[in-house]
């Protein structure tokens, strides 16, 4: 006889619409985004609508332990291992506090998809170590999540794309091709997180190809220099302390120099190579060589142009010089006032919000990964020009 959640399974993927809850936990280690979703049909039919969201900000104590063990080459295994499952753990108890909140019973939720938190991100091209290739790693157990929630539990996306030959990451590729394709419009969707990433949608597939591509920083170094040098802050916020700065030329055009900018298109990348430890490196390489102390705020203001200048080399390198596109911007780095005033003066157009697409641009990347589950699970293969068309995720079953 069949397991019954197998056969509950069978029945939510035939089923002609699906509630899915999305998570997502980034690399800022910030907190956790939560979107409780309902599906209609899948691959090019999907529709999607949020029922809810909302953001859970990590207690100082959660995100100390993950950053103990995030982004670093050597860390104690054990640490790794109970954090793993303690992690999955909380998931769960967030999930229940949110459904509480929003007086949706379990029972009428289908899936949870987990992103889980990654902890370390490592291309062929960052590691060079033969005879390895792509891997990555995220924690935060879903078999934890499914069995103390009760809910049929997928995560851990990331590998069936590696195992396929991709590196890992941007997976934002395919819930953008699904849900923003447009026939009339070009269209960047454009996400800055910890990382900034964007894809690439043409309207005229016959002629341009759909691809996704890390583009440099996003707000992970700014986060990090803010919370090491202004105690009790946890970013920059309304870009306060960046507006009062002047941008440094020789601090600026060192980031540059990093490796990852040397490298074809597309590529990823995490905070291993955007490191507090390395923008220390290179911003004391420039002080010795200009005999200066570079105030603080003036890091931070060529730290957003930065980031800026990164998106723009990205977009001016992968898309037609004449071409006309519109740029839907998602992510935490949409709220920094001087990171879209420098990309709108660069390139001359407005950066739009992708809620005039009808998605709230802070819940994007929870609602993708949802997306994912319930391709997961009752989607068909939709090819995308040189991206594997794969099933990704791990299903946990609650009993």
């Amino acid at each position: 006889m069949m397991n019954k959640d197998l056969q509950k399974l069978i029945k939510i993927a035939n089923a002609p619409s699906r509630v899915i809850i999305g998570l997502m936990s980034g690399t800022s280690l910030d907190g956790l985004d939560i979107a409780l979703c309902r599906f209609h049909g899948s691959g090019a039919a999907t529709k999607v609508e949020l029922l809810n969201f909302k953001t859970i900000s990590y207690p100082e104590e959660i995100k100390a332990e993950l950053k103990s063990i995030s982004s670093k080459p050597i860390v104690e295994l054990q640490k790794v291992t109970l954090v793993n499952d303690w992690l999955g753990s909380y998931f769960a108890e967030l999930i229940k506090q949110a459904l509480q909140e929003w007086n949706f019973p379990a029972s009428q939720v289908d899936i949870i998809a987990s992103h889980g938190q990654t902890i370390f991100h490592a291309p062929y091209f960052q590691h060079q170590t033969e005879p390895y290739g792509n891997a990555t790693l995220q924690i935060g157990d879903g078999d934890h999540i499914a069995h103390q929630t009760g809910i049929i539990t997928i995560s851990d996306f990331r590998q069936k794309h590696i195992a396929a030959g991709g590196e890992g990451a941007p997976l934002s590729l395919y819930g953008d091709y699904l849900i923003f394709s447009n026939p009339t419009e070009n269209r960047v969707l454009l996400n800055i997180g910890g990382i900034s990433n964007f894809t690439f949608l043409p309207a005229n597939t016959q002629q341009l190809k759909v691809f996704s591509t890390d583009a440099g920083a996003g707000n992970t170094l700014m986060d990090q220099f803010v919370q090491k040098h202004y105690p009790g802050k946890q970013y920059d916020e309304d870009a306060e302390l960046a507006s009062k700065g002047l941008v440094n030329q020789s601090l600026l055009t060192k980031l540059f120099e990093l490796p990852f900018f040397r490298l074809e298109f597309p590529k990823t990348t995490g905070p291993e190579v955007f490191s507090l430890s390395k923008l220390e490196e290179i911003l004391n390489s420039c002080e010795a060589a200009q005999k200066i102390k570079i105030a603080k705020e003036d890091v931070l203001a060529t730290l957003a142009e930065f980031t800026a200048a990164g998106i723009i080399k990205a977009l001016k390198a992968t898309i037609p010089t004449a071409l006309k596109y519109t740029i839907y911007i998602s992510g935490g780095g949409m709220h920094n006032p001087l990171l879209i005033k420098n990309l709108e003066q660069s390139l001359q157009k407005p950066i739009k919000s992708t809620a005039l697409l009808d998605l709230n641009p802070d819940a994007k990347e929870a609602v993708l990964f949802a997306l994912l589950a319930n391709e997961c699970i009752s989607g068909p293969d939709t090819p995308i020009d040189g991206q594997p068309a794969v099933a990704m995720g791990k299903i946990s079953l609650p009993n």
